[in-house]
């Protein structure tokens, strides 16, 4: 099963929580954990911003990747959203078929 974390910072827990909400119900993943608070120190435009956000820890089949990319593109409020995806090298086999039947589309 080829799968994937995808990691995706929001302006808060409530945005977070309605994308994630979002993401499960159209099967582009399987279960989303949301880390409420995380402090992000970056270069955007040419400024260094030091900002107040929360995280989106998305579990994904490999191959509902580039769907679950450009709907959060679309959706996400920021111009520029974090949307990074890291293979999960292994796991306990009955969590990965799990997460594999949880991004399966509708018949």
């Amino acid at each position: 099963m080829d799968t994937r974390v995808v990691l995706c910072t929001v302006p808060d827990a409530e945005t977070g929580a309605r994308l994630a909400r979002s993401l499960v119900e159209q099967k582009l993943g399987a279960c989303v954990n949301i880390v409420p608070s995380v402090r992000s120190i970056y270069r955007y435009q040419g400024e260094v911003c030091d900002d107040a956000e929360s995280l989106l820890v998305i579990k994904t089949a490999a191959h509902r990747f580039c769907a679950l990319r450009d709907w959060l593109s679309e959706h996400h409020p920021y111009d520029v959203p974090e949307i990074i995806a890291l293979p999960i090298e292994d796991g306990a086999p009955a969590y990965l078929k799990w997460l594999a039947e949880q991004c399966m589309p509708e018949p």
